[in-house]
């Protein structure tokens, strides 16, 4: 998530200009819809004779199985797009704030423009890069509505099996301990995570 979030979040605050505003509304519109309809939509646009498909094929892109619904690379996808905008507004408020003569005085110092990035703005945004991790990973992980409608019993995720044992099988006290273990298990690595970024201010 951080290797999509942070060059969109980069080119918004850095090199957005007047329009940033604009394209940070474009980050934040799909939460004027529900995530369900969201992940439908997806499910759409990525069925068998939906437009990237078809595209794919024109283009003669070999897919697995010759479909992308039903597939990892699907459920991936709606976890990215429905996940995104979490990364990408704490990475924007870091970068904001980013002083651009920093990145002025690098290239003074003849740094090309990845070591700007990779020296200079990387390590000066790692509080947002940090806050996106945790707000994107937390939810993600007890997410079941992605896998359940882009993918197949393949691409089940923890929180499918939660769901599935409390509404299904009415396995509650499984279901229960499945839940506690997962919810200590996000405890402990958001703990081990933020202590070595180093930014435990960011709690």
């Amino acid at each position: 998530m951080p290797a999509a979030g942070l060059p969109l979040a980069y080119a918004i605050a850095l090199k957005g200009g007047r329009w940033k505003n604009l394209l940070l509304i474009c980050v934040i519109a799909p939460f004027f819809t529900s995530f369900l309809i969201r992940t439908l939509a997806w499910k759409v646009i990525l069925s068998d004779n939906g437009w990237v498909v078809t595209t794919l094929d024109a283009l003669h892109v070999p897919l697995p199985d010759g479909r992308l619904l039903a597939t990892t690379p699907a459920v991936i996808a709606g976890l990215v797009y429905n996940f995104l905008p979490f990364m990408v507004l704490p990475l924007y408020a870091s970068l904001e704030k980013l002083d651009p003569r920093l990145l002025e005085a690098a290239g003074d110092l003849y740094a090309r423009p990845v070591a700007r990035f990779t020296r200079v703005a990387l390590p000066l945004s790692m509080p947002g890069v940090v806050a996106g991790t945790l707000l994107t990973f937390i939810p993600a992980a007890g997410d079941y509505i992605n896998a359940q409608l882009l993918g197949t019993n393949r691409q089940y995720m923890i929180g499918n099996v939660i769901q599935s044992k409390f509404l299904r099988v009415g396995d509650y006290p499984n279901a229960a301990a499945l839940s506690f273990t997962l919810m200590a298990a996000i405890l402990v690595l958001v703990f081990v995570y933020v202590r070595r970024a180093g930014t435990d201010e960011v709690l």
